[in-house]
C-alpha cells in the first residue's frame, strides 16, 4: 500500500489523477451497504406493502444504484468518466438487515471502486428515502469496498 495520497500534489494542492500512460485492462469491484429497519418497516417490506409513486422499494433502489454507478464522476471530484461494462445491484433482507451489494466492470485505465461504492450508497440513500415515512430510525452502515480485480492489485475482504 501506498503510503502517499494519489489526489495531492508535492505543493499539497488538490489533483486528478494522471492515467494517460497506465494499461487498459478489466477492472471489477464490488461493494456493500447495510440498512438496518426497524420492525415496524421491516414488516411492510416483507409483506411488499411499500409500494409508491416511485415503485417498489427494493426494484426503485436497483435502479438507483445503477443510475448513481453511472453518474459517479459528476458526484466525486477528480473521478474519471468510465464507460460501465456492466452494473448489476442486488437487495437481500437478512433479518432487519438490507445488504445492499453492487458490482460494477469496466475496460480501462482505472478502476471501478469508486461507481462500486457510490451504486451501493445511491440504493441504501433510496431504501431510506421511500422507507422514512414509517419510521425515521432507517440507519445505514458498513458501506465497503469488499473486492476489486484489475490494475496494480487485487483485493478482497
Amino acid at each position: 500500500m501506498s503510503n502517499k495520497l494519489t489526489h495531492i500534489d508535492s505543493d499539497g494542492n488538490p489533483k486528478m489523477v494522471d492515467v494517460s500512460e497506465k494499461k487498459e485492462t478489466k477492472r471489477t469491484a464490488v461493494a456493500q451497504s447495510i440498512v438496518w429497519l426497524p420492525d415496524e418497516v421491516l414488516s411492510h417490506l416483507e409483506n411488499n406493502d411499500i409500494i409508491t409513486k416511485k415503485g417498489s422499494v427494493i426494484h426503485t433502489s436497483i435502479i438507483a444504484g445503477v443510475m448513481g454507478a453511472k453518474k459517479t464522476a459528476e458526484l466525486i471530484p477528480f473521478c474519471h468518466q468510465l464507460n460501465l461494462e456492466n452494473c448489476k445491484v442486488d437487495l437481500s433482507i437478512d433479518g432487519n438487515e438490507i445488504r445492499i451489494t453492487c458490482e460494477a466492470v469496466t475496460f480501462g485505465k482505472t478502476g471501478v471502486e469508486m461507481e462500486a461504492l457510490t451504486g451501493a450508497s445511491i440504493a441504501a440513500l433510496t431504501v431510506y428515502d421511500m422507507c422514512k415515512a414509517l419510521s425515521h430510525n432507517i440507519i445505514i452502515k458498513n458501506t465497503q469496498l469488499i473486492k476489486k480485480t484489475g490494475g496494480k492489485s487485487d483485493f478482497s475482504k
